[in-house]
C-alpha cells in the first residue's frame, strides 16, 4: 500500500516556474513507477509525466515536454519541476503511483493517488 501527499502548488505568474513534490509512505515504494497527471476545469484528466521505478527512464506529454522535468530521490519523494509556465498549464495536478516498474500513460494503469494541489499560471 502506497499513500501519496502532494506540496508545492500555488499562483505563479506565466514565464514562472514551480517545484510540485508529492511524498510517499510505503516500503514498496521503491518499486513503483510514478506519475504525474492534470485536470484542469471542464476538461479530463491527462497524462503530464512519468518516471520508472528506478529513476532512469522518463515519459513526457507533448504539451509540456523540454519546460517540466519529473525526477524522484533515493527515499519517497517524486518530484514536478516545471518551468516557462502557461495559463494553460492552469490545473489541479495529481501524483500517482503504479504497482510496476515501468512508467505508464494512461491514468488506468495508476493504483495509487494524492488528493491533488493546484496549479495556478495567471498574470
Amino acid at each position: 500500500q502506497v499513500q501519496l501527499l502532494e506540496s508545492g502548488g500555488g499562483l505563479v505568474q506565466p514565464g514562472g516556474s514551480l517545484r510540485l513534490s508529492c511524498a510517499a509512505s510505503g516500503r514498496t515504494f521503491r518499486r513503483y513507477a510514478m506519475g504525474w497527471f492534470r485536470q484542469a476545469p471542464g476538461k479530463e484528466r491527462e497524462f503530464v509525466a512519468g518516471i520508472n521505478s528506478g529513476g532512469v527512464s522518463t515519459d513526457y506529454s507533448d504539451s509540456v515536454r523540454g519546460r517540466f522535468t519529473i525526477s524522484r530521490d533515493a527515499k519517497n519523494t517524486v518530484f514536478l519541476q516545471m518551468n516557462s509556465l502557461k495559463p494553460e498549464d492552469t490545473a489541479v495536478y495529481y501524483c500517482a503511483g503504479r504497482s510496476l516498474p515501468g512508467t505508464g500513460l494512461a491514468d488506468s494503469e495508476y493504483d495509487y493517488w494524492g488528493q491533488g494541489t493546484q496549479v495556478t499560471v495567471s498574470s
